[in-house]
């Protein structure tokens, strides 16, 4: 199956294509530099959540914003990262992180629930290394802290939490236990270039599938994992191209995942249940905005939120609008990876053949001999 892969390669070449934009959303909220969002299928509003402000909000498709939470009991200086909507038992999980400083030194991980309905936090639980640690103690180094990532959720209400300075997943079960769900050798088996600004952010951007399984990003090597539910364990996906600087994840109704990075949205199918997987298409996005998180919407319909991360990162700005963005597939190149693997499949029997007929003259000429 790998040399079925690497020939597929050498027959297709995907080529970026520019954004081709629907709908774009703006909406303003002062200095709130969101870095992930969701979907809500009840309300038909997205929810963000900020990286300066301990607050989310509901954006309507026409931009209008209200505040959906502001939970003050938080950490100062903490921020909302991943977000997931538990659509079963009508919840809101959000990923909680605090990043060390000079008056706060010890970084800060939770996940919290919220009831969708009533809008009250249902539980805020420490993601820790240890289950005996403290909860804002240093989990790993002191200069690598742990970092609560991104946040999916299965069909029984379990959470998944991506630990993207750590490379391991937390489990948090529906009445908030939380425990070390997969530390797999595999997340560190592959090289990390050293030189890329992105090299300590690893494990990032989680998705459930219902199948049983999870996939997982990861950023400095542009992996994609394919983890067990059950037990935990993990293998690499086989993909046609790495995902360079993959951030956040989302799969379609018709099971093609999507990955964003602050430069590409990525198009990914597979036939196997993601033992291997193809990459179809990719668009070009717009690298000043700094997409950092993809969604699904209504009717497929995808969108990429363009948060000004690392401008608000940098803490040189204060921008007032943000926005949501459309992106629109382009159809013609997933029909064509079908026939780039029937190409394939053509030129791999064909190669086979000739292989297979060497060996036979070979034969024949030392029985002549």
């Amino acid at each position: 199956m790998k040399s079925f892969f690497a020939l597929l390669i050498s027959v297709s070449f995907i080529i970026a294509s520019a954004a081709k934009t629907g709908h774009v959303i703006t909406f303003r909220s002062p200095s709130l530099y969101p870095e992930s969002f969701t979907w809500d299928p009840k309300s038909h509003n997205f929810i963000i959540g900020g990286t300066r402000h301990q607050k989310l909000l509901s954006i309507s498709e026409s931009g209008v914003a209200e505040t959906l939470i502001s939970d003050t009991d938080l950490p100062d200086n903490s921020s909302f990262l991943g977000l997931a909507v538990d659509r079963r038992n009508n919840r809101l999980l959000a990923c909680i992180h605090r990043i060390p400083t000079a008056t706060h030194p010890s970084p800060f991980n939770a996940l919290a629930a919220y009831d969708l309905k009533s809008r009250r936090r249902i539980f805020l639980t420490p993601l820790l290394d240890k289950n005996d640690q403290n909860p804002i103690a240093t989990v790993t180094e002191i200069i690598h802290p742990a970092a609560a990532n991104d946040v999916t959720v299965d069909s029984s209400g379990n959470a998944y939490v991506s630990n993207s300075d750590g490379d391991f997943i937390w489990k948090v079960n529906i009445d908030g236990e939380g425990s070390i769900f997969s530390r797999s050798e595999i997340f560190k088996s592959h090289p990390v270039d050293l030189t890329v600004d992105y090299h300590k952010c690893g494990l990032n951007g989680v998705v459930f599938i219902s199948d049983g399984y999870l996939l997982v990003v990861q950023s400095n090597t542009g992996k994609l994992y394919k983890v067990n539910v059950n037990d935990g364990t993990a293998k690499t996906v086989n993909l046609s191209k790495d995902l360079t600087a993959g951030d956040g994840i989302a799969v379609r109704s018709d099971g093609v995942v999507l990955v964003v990075s602050q430069h590409k949205l990525y198009y990914i199918k597979s036939e196997n249940d993601w033992d291997d997987g193809v990459v179809f298409d990719e668009t070009t996005l717009d690298v000043e905005g700094f997409a950092t998180a993809v969604v699904v919407g209504n009717r497929k319909r995808v969108y990429v939120l363009y948060g000004h991360l690392m401008e608000g990162i940098m803490g040189n700005g204060n921008r007032e609008e943000f926005s949501i963005v459309e992106i629109e597939e382009n159809e013609d190149k997933e029909d064509n990876i079908w026939l780039y693997v029937l190409v394939g499949f053509g030129l791999t029997y064909f190669l086979f053949w000739r292989f297979q007929m060497r060996r036979l003259v070979q034969n024949m000429d030392k029985r002549v001999a």
